[in-house]
């Protein structure tokens, strides 16, 4: 009997949980930034492993803020945590322990965890021996912990083979030929999302958002149009730069992921709308399809 399950990966904003499951699955799907909280809901990446079938669960970093896009936001992380076979915790190897210790508290059905070191390119062997010894007081509340490196040292096996040990036997869930339960048109809004984040400096990505108005698959090419949503004129201005600079720059970005994803040419449109006060309203951003339960 094959083993299939879904796996949360949750962490801190910034703790490194896109860029492990893009390396996992061995594509570009879930949207990256160094800035935090990039990532705004659920999203389901699909890796086989051997003869076994791991769902994981992408989610945003785990948070306090009183924002309404925020709560919605953890709220989805939290709903990801309770609704799974496993998780996996990542803990950046220089954060406090205090980050675990509010997941602990956070895991209300004590769902079983593997805690991950991420980003242990950064520190000596020494310093990771330190910080594993610091986690050894929570032994009994992990089921393993394993420093991870996906730039070098580790290899797939050092986490997927821990991991299905811990999944249900279970027919596959999904077509094992998928990587993603995600439409290709959610993915393109993550990617557009994402050259934002990475060509708008400051607050700007924060306040906006893409909404992708069609998508069209003709013989050689694909046709992707999309509008980002801005909360004000000024962040219009700043999204569109001087003579069309940073939206050419924002979509040449976002069009190379697409392409690089499909294996097809893309012709990709952009437009900028002004939705005042969006990230602060619930209507508002239930129509932008963030539904908050508050």
């Amino acid at each position: 009997m094959t083993k299939s399950g879904y796996v949360s990966v949750v962490g801190r904003p910034n703790a490194g949980k896109s860029s492990l499951l893009n390396w996992l699955v061995g594509e570009k799907i879930a949207m990256v930034s160094h800035k935090a909280n990039a990532t705004r809901r659920r999203s389901n990446i699909i890796v086989m492993h051997e003869d076994d079938q791991i769902i994981f669960v992408d989610t945003p970093g785990i948070h306090e803020t009183e924002k309404l896009l925020n709560k919605f936001m953890l709220d989805e992380a939290l709903k990801a945590m309770g609704d799974c076979d496993l998780i996996l915790f990542l803990a950046p190897i220089t954060d406090k322990v205090s980050h675990y210790e509010d997941f602990l508290k956070k895991n209300k059905k004590n769902v079983k965890h593997i805690l991950l070191l991420t980003k242990i390119d950064f520190v000596s062997n020494d310093e990771v021996i330190t910080k594993m010894k610091e986690y050894e007081e929570y032994a009994d509340k992990y089921e393993a912990i394993i420093p991870i490196s996906i730039k070098k040292q580790t290899k797939h096996s050092d986490i997927l083979d821990e991991v299905v040990k811990y999944l249900p036997e279970h027919p596959y869930l999904y077509d094992p030929e998928i990587m993603t339960t995600e439409h290709l048109r959610d993915i393109f809004k993550e990617f557009i999302r994402e050259s934002i984040f990475e060509n708008i400096s400051d607050e700007i990505p924060y306040e906006t958002d893409v909404l992708i108005d069609k998508v069209e698959e003709k013989k050689d090419l694909d046709v992707v149009k999309a509008t980002i949503i801005v909360q004000k004129s000024t962040q219009k201005g700043m999204i569109i730069g001087k003579g069309a600079t940073a939206i050419k720059r924002i979509g040449k970005d976002a069009r190379m992921k697409i392409e690089k994803l499909t294996g097809r040419k893309c012709y990709l449109e952009l437009f900028v709308s002004i939705k005042k006060g969006w990230t602060k309203n619930k209507d508002a951003l239930k129509q932008m399809g963030y539904d908050i339960d508050i």
